[in-house]
């Protein structure tokens, strides 16, 4: 019973995979009951795909407190996380990005993402592995309930709550809730129920993807090479990617077809990738075709009911861009809800959820369609595999340009923490302009709408760490903040204050005030007693 009426739980999630279930751990984090309607099993494994976890995510999953099981899983801890352009998996390398392993990751200096200012690095994580470590801490999460082998059937709503059609092998039921969120993937249902059209470009690349076990393949590679997590392979009779799973016998092919009617043998293409004969032996674990598209809804949201994932956009999955955009998606969300169920927002706060992440997502999905384009067509040498002078020249000037235009992706600063939001209705601009947004490059910047650059504080705890559930302002000692914390406590906001002893030089104001997402939404001198009761209202939504 919830302000005398009857609801199952304040929201309801439709879809268990990362998105949905990032969700249900973030609202649980805030006091809010959930109720996350799944068909598969529990712990039923999914497809071998996304195989990355960026920076800003584990950051989100550092403050839920799960980053150090998510980054323990997935490849050995020694296994390196690179990215390799070879010839073949088994031919020549022509280049390399160095990324550590996990294991190094906190201390490694050697790569172009190891001195991002960041307590959380990136991760290499197949979903296989990561989406149980979701379910099982959402599963023992306070308030949260897991209805696996659970179908939806409809949803609709009334002026104060959702009421959804479900069904288990019992039958059908009805579930009721404050509000309803639909991460349940690019043919979803919920998207099609609310009327949500996605438009964009429908076909960029068709691709075949077959996860194999091939336990001898790296007894095939140099062993004065290092290992990599991820493989770019170039030669005349085909072009692919491989990841490995595992580390030890798992590795996941992706084959590009040129059109649509290239008929495309299967194994024959395998093989060109990998650089083995008709005797080399792989099992086929799964296999699965698909295309790459640039989809965006046009609308995340329809009164109570919100869309997040891919239910309201579909993109090129380069460097696990879909997976970490929905994951960003939906934390937006949830800190939005949090904040109005707890009460000390109006429901207008909610407003700024597709007003922020719309937009954001529209120029990431761009992000990715144009390095699509860029790699469909590499331009490979005549003697890329020659054994000559001229094979080896072209090996390397290759090898260069294949690196300098996959590291923005696979090394993307600016993708993890250069986005700003710059039309919602809940942050107070001051008029300066955001820095460009770029998928490699990050300019630090506390203009409203960016990502609080990130310090460590005397003790050498992360920034981050201290903000609270709401707000926190960052300031330095002496700076007046009495009033701005009296007019959040009139209303109920969670307020938190950070001193430092010195401030990085991004940060101009005496006073930056952040929200719990890093989102700078104020910056300014101490307020008078009016000026901070007009801030705190447009802050919280009214």
């Amino acid at each position: 019973m919830l302000n005398g009426e009857t609801m199952d739980a304040d929201v309801l999630i439709i879809g268990a995979g990362p998105v949905g279930l990032v969700a249900a751990l973030d609202l649980s984090s805030r006091g809010v009951s959930v109720i996350v309607v799944e068909e598969r099993e529990f712990l039923e494994p999914p497809n071998v795909k996304c195989n990355h976890v960026a920076s800003r995510t584990m950051e989100s999953f550092r403050r839920l407190g799960i980053a150090a099981e998510v980054r323990a899983a997935g490849l050995p801890r020694d296994y390196p996380q690179d990215v390799a352009f070879r010839t073949s998996l088994t031919g020549r390398e022509l280049s390399r990005i160095p990324i550590p392993a996990s294991g190094e990751r906190y201390t490694s200096r050697v790569g172009p993402d190891t001195s991002w200012a960041t307590p959380e690095p990136p991760h290499r994580i197949n979903q296989t592995f990561l989406e149980p470590i979701l379910a099982r801490n959402a599963a023992a999460a306070p308030g949260v309930t897991l209805l696996n082998r659970t179908r939806f059937h409809s949803v609709r709503q009334d002026e104060s709550s959702v009421s959804a059609v479900v069904s288990d092998g019992s039958g059908e039921r009805t579930l009721r809730a404050r509000y309803f969120i639909g991460a349940d993937g690019g043919r979803s249902a919920v998207r099609k129920q609310i009327g949500a059209k996605l438009s964009g470009d429908p076909v960029l690349q068709h691709v075949q993807s077959t996860c194999i076990r091939a336990p001898k393949l790296y007894s095939l590679m140099s062993a004065d090479e290092p290992r990599a997590w991820g493989y770019y392979t170039f030669n005349a009779r085909r072009v692919g990617h491989v990841y490995a799973i595992d580390g030890h016998e798992t590795f996941l092919v992706h084959t590009y077809l040129a059109s649509p009617e290239e008929a495309v043998d299967r194994d024959e293409a395998i093989r060109a990738i990998l650089g083995v004969d008709e005797s080399f032996e792989y099992e086929v674990v799964s296999k699965e075709d698909w295309i790459a598209r640039r989809l965006l809804a046009d609308r995340f949201r329809d009164r109570r009911v919100f869309l997040a994932g891919d239910a309201s956009h579909l993109w090129v999955p380069f460097a696990g861009f879909g997976m970490n955009a929905g994951i960003a998606d939906v934390l937006n969300l949830t800190w939005l809800l949090g904040a109005h169920l707890g009460g000390w927002a109006e429901e207008g706060i909610l407003d700024a959820y597709e007003a922020e992440r719309r937009p954001i997502t529209e120029q990431v999905s761009r992000f990715a369609m144009d390095h699509q384009r860029k790699l469909a067509r590499p331009g490979l040498p005549a003697a890329l595999e020659d054994d000559t002078p001229a094979g080896e020249a072209a090996r390397e000037s290759f090898g260069a340009a294949v690196r300098a235009l996959n590291e923005p992706q696979f090394a993307a600063a600016g993708l993890n923490y250069g986005y700003a939001y710059h039309d919602s209705p809940i942050i107070a601009y001051d008029g300066e302009e955001a820095p460009g947004y770029t998928m490699g490059s990050y300019t630090p910047s506390t203009v409203p709408g960016c990502r609080a650059p990130h310090f460590l504080l005397a003790d050498g705890s992360s920034l981050y760490d201290h903000f609270s559930p709401g707000y926190t302002a960052i300031t330095t000692g002496g700076v007046d903040v009495s009033v701005l914390a009296n007019e959040a406590a009139n209303r109920g906001i969670p307020f938190a204050v950070v001193e430092a002893e010195t401030l990085p030089d991004e940060y101009l104001c005496p006073i930056t005030l952040v929200r719990q997402d890093q989102t700078v939404v104020w910056r300014g001198a101490p307020p008078d007693r009016a000026d901070a009761a007009e801030l705190w209202e447009k802050l919280r939504g009214a």
